[in-house]
C-alpha cells in the first residue's frame, strides 16, 4: 500500500552501503520469473486480469484454474521451485537469497505467529476461499498478516485501514465505500475481495513476480520501477537494495511469515524456538488442515453428505445461517478441496445438514449463478469469530 516514506540521512547511508553488495549478485544466478511464461500465457494472464479489475467481477471458472498455474510461478524468486512443497523440509526449497532474512523477525515475532496458526484459523479459510475464486496463490494471506496482524480496527498514522490497510483512494478505486459513516475496508469479506483484485493489478505490474508485488503493496509501485531502473534487474534479489528500507522490511515479514506458518520453523530455528513449531503444542492446527478439529461431542451432533458439483462455502453457510468461520470449523479446504477433487464430505451439525439437503438444489444452482457472475456477491457480514455471550438473559417482570 503507498505509504509516505520519510528517508533519513541514515536511510542513505544504508542504500548506499547496500547498492555495492546488489551488485555483487552474480546474474548467473538470478531467475526470472516472467522467464518460466510463454508470451501467449502472459496474454492470457493480463487479459484476465484486465477483466476482473475494470468489471469488479470474478474471473470465468473455465480460466481460473488456467490462470491460478500462471500466477504460481511469481514466486519463483522465493522458492528454488515455483511452488513450495509442505512434504519436504522448507530451509531445502527457499531461496538462499531469503534465510539471512529471517532471524531476527523469528526471534521478535515467531511465538506470536504460531499461536496465529490457531486463532487465525478462520481468517485465513475466508481469504483462502476468496483468493481461490481469483486464481491467486494462497500464500499471499500472510500479507495480512504483517499489513495489520488481521485485524480489522488496524489504521495506520497515514490513514491506512482495515486488514488490508487500505487507503481510502485505493479502496474506493476496487469497489470500497468508505465514508465518513461506512467504512468498507473493515468488511473482511468485502476488502478481501478488494484486496485480490489490486493484488492482481500490481502482479500484471510488477513483472509478475510476487515479492515485487509486496514491495510495491507497501511502498507504491513507483518507487519499485525506481529500484528496476537503478539497478538494471526486474528480480528482487537483485534490485532490493535500491528500495527504501521499510519496503525491503515488508518483503522480509512476508518471507518469515510464510515460514512460520508453513515451514514450522524448519532449521533456521534455534533447538528452543523450533519447539513452538510442534502443531500437538498449539493444538494442532494447521490452517491448510484437511481434517476438523471438532469436539468429540460436536461430531456426535453432527452428520456427514458426500456432496459434488460447484458449491462454493460462502453461498451455502449464507443459505444455512452459519458465518462463515463456524462452516469453516466443520469443512476446512471446502472450496480447495472440491475444486481439486470434485467432491468433498461435508459435516454439519444435524439441523444444519436436514435445512442444507432439503435445499440442496436451490443452493447449488445460486453457487453455479455466484460463480458465473450473474448475482452480486451474497450478503454475509459475519465473517469474523463470533465472540461467546456469556451475559445472562433478563428475567421478565
Amino acid at each position: 500500500m503507498k505509504k509516505i516514506v520519510l528517508i533519513t540521512f541514515c536511510g542513505w547511508l544504508l542504500l548506499g552501503a547496500y547498492s555495492t553488495k546488489a551488485q555483487q549478485v552474480p546474474a548467473s544466478q538470478i531467475i526470472l520469473a516472467a522467464d518460466t511464461l510463454r508470451p501467449e500465457d502472459t496474454v492470457v494472464a493480463n487479459e484476465v486480469i484486465d477483466e476482473i479489475v475494470t468489471k469488479k467481477t470474478l474471473p470465468k471458472q473455465d480460466k481460473v484454474q488456467y490462470f491460478s498455474q500462471l500466477t504460481r510461478y511469481g514466486f519463483k524468486n522465493l522458492f528454488s521451485k515455483f511452488a513450495y512443497n509442505p512434504k519436504l523440509p522448507y530451509s531445502s526449497q527457499v531461496n538462499p537469497y531469503a534465510e539471512s532474512y529471517m532471524q531476527d523477525y523469528l526471534k521478535n515475532h515467531g511465538k506470536s505467529l504460531v499461536r496465529m496458526k490457531d486463532w487465525g484459523m478462520p481468517y485465513f479459510n475466508l481469504i483462502d476461499n476468496i483468493f481461490a475464486q481469483y486464481g491467486l496463490p494462497r500464500e499471499l494471506k500472510y500479507l495480512a498478516v504483517i499489513e495489520s496482524h488481521l485485524s480489522t480496527a488496524a489504521t495506520s498514522w497515514v490513514g491506512a485501514g482495515g486488514p488490508w490497510q487500505f487507503m481510502p483512494y485505493t479502496a474506493r478505486d476496487y469497489g470500497l465505500i468508505v465514508n465518513a459513516s461506512f467504512d468498507e475496508r473493515r468488511d473482511y469479506y468485502k476488502s478481501t475481495h478488494a484486496a485480490a483484485r489490486y493484488l492482481l493489478t500490481l502482479y500484471k505490474q510488477m513483472n509478475k513476480d510476487w515479492l515485487l508485488v509486496i514491495a510495491a503493496y507497501n511502498g507504491g509501485p513507483g518507487r519499485v520501477y525506481s529500484a528496476m531502473k537503478r539497478s538494471g534487474s526486474k528480480d528482487f534479489w537483485a534490485l532490493q537494495y535500491y528500495l527504501p528500507q521499510e519496503s525491503r522490511n515488508h518483503v522480509k515479514k512476508f518471507i518469515a511469515t510464510h515460514y512460520i506458518m508453513e515451514g514450522m520453523g524448519g532449521g533456521a530455528a534455534s533447538p528452543e524456538f523450533a519447539q513452538g513449531f510442534n502443531t500437538a503444542a498449539v493444538g494442532g492446527t494447521d490452517p491448510y488442515a484437511k481434517k476438523t478439529t471438532l469436539s468429540v461431542a460436536e461430531m456426535e451432533l453432527a452428520e456427514t453428505q458426500n456432496v459434488s458439483g460447484k458449491y462454493n462455502s460462502l453461498i451455502i453457510a449464507k443459505n444455512l445461517s452459519m458465518d462463515i468461520a463456524s462452516f469453516n470449523r466443520y469443512n476446512p479446504g471446502f472450496d480447495q478441496s472440491l475444486n481439486e477433487n470434485g467432491q468433498y464430505e461435508l459435516i454439519l451439525p444435524v439441523d444444519k445438514m436436514r435445512l442444507f439437503l432439503a435445499n440442496k438444489y436451490q443452493i447449488l444452482n445460486e453457487c453455479v449463478q455466484y460463480m458465473l457472475g450473474d448475482h452480486d456477491i451474497p450478503v454475509n457480514k459475519t465473517v469474523y469469530p463470533a465472540k461467546y455471550n456469556r451475559s445472562s438473559k433478563k428475567k421478565s417482570k
